[in-house]
């Protein structure tokens, strides 16, 4: 399976879904964000690569998936 990067936004949030359905990501701290991601079995990147705009990104197609899930 191919690693996650910080430029999967899409992927990564959907990832963070599956791990926590019931935590709106609009209430997530980046510095936890960050940790999360990092975590993610999936995730094959440098964790120093990542920016404010990347988890930004990857908060919002959490968002995404968690607000259609409602």
């Amino acid at each position: 399976m191919a690693r996650l990067t910080w430029d999967h936004a899409e992927d990564i949030g959907l990832a963070l879904y599956d791990k926590f359905p019931d935590t709106d990501p609009l209430t997530v701290r980046f510095t936890d964000l960050h940790k999360w991601v990092v975590e993610l079995e999936e995730f094959g990147d440098d964790p120093a690569k990542s920016n404010e705009g990347k988890l930004e990104a990857i908060q919002m197609a959490w968002y995404e998936e968690w607000k259609d899930n409602q």
